[in-house]
């Protein structure tokens, strides 16, 4: 593991270890556990049925999503580097009565880790932006579906990542694509959750990347694009002005320009 990954790793676990006392509901939890479906809107309304499926779940982090997904009748078994996500992610299977399959290791591993023949990988929400490699992704994306089995995506745009609000308005601040050897680096005391609590692995690193390096490693792998959507809205505030647009999702502001915040895409393995 180099250094990069060393870093992000300590704060992940940190994370984890918050995400799961959920003391500003973020993660409706407590929600979750009383029965109901967390998905975010725009998952929910795209991917689908998925009873009777086998999933992949790609960055599961503590397992809420893998979980309602087991919840809505699929096999699903979660993959993430964080030892204490997945520690936190098979507490949480117990605790709701649902079976699923939680496995500590790195995407790029994924066919060895978690075996092959899934019918669909679903991955969502601040991932591929903490992986070096998204060629590798795009390879172990296909490398655990059967022929004709799909991937789903939906994360922030790739748009967005190189702007920061100053003073009131959305700014460039970084390259729009990252050289795998040269990530952008941040300093963030807390998590994104709200909660206060005061980090100690307070550094991370992460990977810009524009839409045609994620759709063109896609199609190099093997995959055949479906769909490509995009959307105004995304589950956390991404920005500060960024303004609650109701269903646990937020919005711009009025009277700034409309940007695409999120995009959302199906892929199918074909061959």
């Amino acid at each position: 593991m180099d250094d990069f990954k060393r870093s992000n790793r300590a704060n992940w676990d940190e994370r984890a270890d918050l995400h799961a006392l959920d003391r500003t509901g973020f993660y409706a939890i407590d929600r979750f556990l009383a029965g109901e479906d967390v998905l975010y809107p725009i998952e929910s309304r795209e991917i689908d049925d998925v009873d009777g499926l086998r999933i992949a779940h790609f960055q599961c982090h503590i397992g809420i999503d893998t979980l309602c997904l087991a919840r809505r009748g699929a096999a699903v078994t979660g993959l993430d580097f964080s030892p204490r996500a997945i520690d936190h992610a098979r507490d949480l299977a117990a605790r709701a009565g649902l079976a699923a399959s939680f496995v500590e290791g790195e995407v790029y591993d994924a066919p060895e880790r978690i075996g092959t023949g899934f019918d669909m990988v679903f991955t969502s929400w601040g991932t591929i932006t903490w992986l070096d490699d998204i060629h590798s992704w795009a390879e172990a994306v296909a490398g655990v579906l059967e022929p004709g089995g799909r991937l789903y995506f939906a994360d922030t745009h790739p748009g967005i990542g190189p702007l920061e609000e100053e003073k009131g308005t959305l700014q460039p601040r970084y390259d729009w694509r990252s050289l795998r050897e040269r990530p952008e680096h941040f300093e963030s005391a807390t998590t994104y959750t709200g909660d206060a609590t005061q980090l100690t692995a307070t550094r991370t690193y992460e990977w810009m990347r524009g839409v045609s390096d994620v759709v063109g490693a896609l199609l190099r792998a093997g995959m055949r694009l479906d769909w490509l959507h995009e959307h105004e809205l995304l589950p956390y505030r991404h920005f500060p002005m960024m303004v609650d647009a109701g269903q646990r999702m937020f919005a711009l502001p009025p009277g700034i320009p409309r940007l695409p915040l999120a995009l959302s895409l199906q892929a199918t393995r074909t061959v």
